[in-house]
């Protein structure tokens, strides 16, 4: 079966580079953004979000890193490509501080590429869950100017370390001293979005992007009872797309992402 008729509107790719290829979805016109989908896949509610981002006058790039495109989440759905991605692939690094995962590389060469095509003043990028962080991680690549993390849940905050990983964000320190730098020179900054009480996203780890950003990260702590129910997990955790209420606080951070890509990456 396939799934792929939730992206009849997309022109579909693939993109190789380093080691890795994989299938790009793609949308719209103007600057580029670069939409890293969350666990299980590239489903229904993450391409919502990118047509929004699309409608908004940008070029959005789906790739689609793991799961069946445009397939709908269910818990079986969701629970295989979560233990595919703790136990199996070696794109993701799951459980380890202080780095960034070896895919990273990959989604750094699809924003040159995204810019070049595109043009404007550089390329906006969303992380979401597993995926979360990468965005910050992509600021090595000089093309990314408006990186948002989305839940980022790596290092999955669990097991013996649990308090060292809560703690923890997917960057090794050059990426930190990278858009640090960035964020100075170019006066760039970054949004994160969680739910408050998210297990996954602890608070710890924003206080630690606060620690490292300063006033250069624009923080989002989401009260829970803003969010649409779903997603099977017993705590909201999808801020831009199954937990989305299409009024409240979640439809104000969408709206604020939009306008924070379309400001950012606008020719100069």
């Amino acid at each position: 079966m396939t799934y792929e008729a939730a992206l009849a509107a997309y022109e579909k790719s693939e993109f190789s580079a380093g080691r890795w290829t994989r299938p790009v979805y793609r949308r719209g016109a103007g600057p580029a953004v670069i939409v890293i989908h969350e666990m299980p896949g590239l489903h229904p509610d993450v391409i919502r979000f990118a047509d929004r981002v699309a409608e908004a006058g940008l070029t959005v790039f789906c790739p689609s890193l793991f799961g069946e495109p445009g397939r709908s989440v269910t818990p079986g759905y969701g629970a295989r490509e979560i233990l595919k991605g703790i136990c199996i692939r070696r794109e993701f690094d799951v459980w380890a501080t202080d780095r960034s995962s070896p895919i990273v590389e990959w989604l750094r060469a699809l924003a040159r590429k995204a810019h070049a095509e595109c043009g404007g003043r550089g390329v906006g990028a969303v992380g979401m869950c597993f995926t979360g962080g990468f965005a910050l991680a992509m600021m090595t690549e000089p093309a990314v100017v408006a990186p948002v993390v989305s839940q980022p849940s790596l290092p999955l905050p669990i097991l013996p370390g649990k308090a060292k990983r809560a703690r923890s964000i997917d960057l090794s320190a050059a990426e930190i001293a990278c858009a640090r730098r960035r964020f100075a020179e170019e006066d760039l900054n970054a949004i994160g979005l969680r739910f408050e009480g998210d297990p996954v996203v602890p608070r710890e780890r924003f206080d630690r992007y606060e620690a490292e950003f300063g006033d250069r990260f624009e923080r989002w702590d989401i009260d829970p009872a803003e969010a649409r129910p779903g997603g099977g997990l017993p705590h909201p955790h999808s801020v831009l797309t199954i937990n989305l209420r299409e009024d409240g606080e979640t439809k104000r951070a969408e709206q604020r992402v939009i306008a924070f890509f379309k400001s950012r990456t606008a020719a100069v």
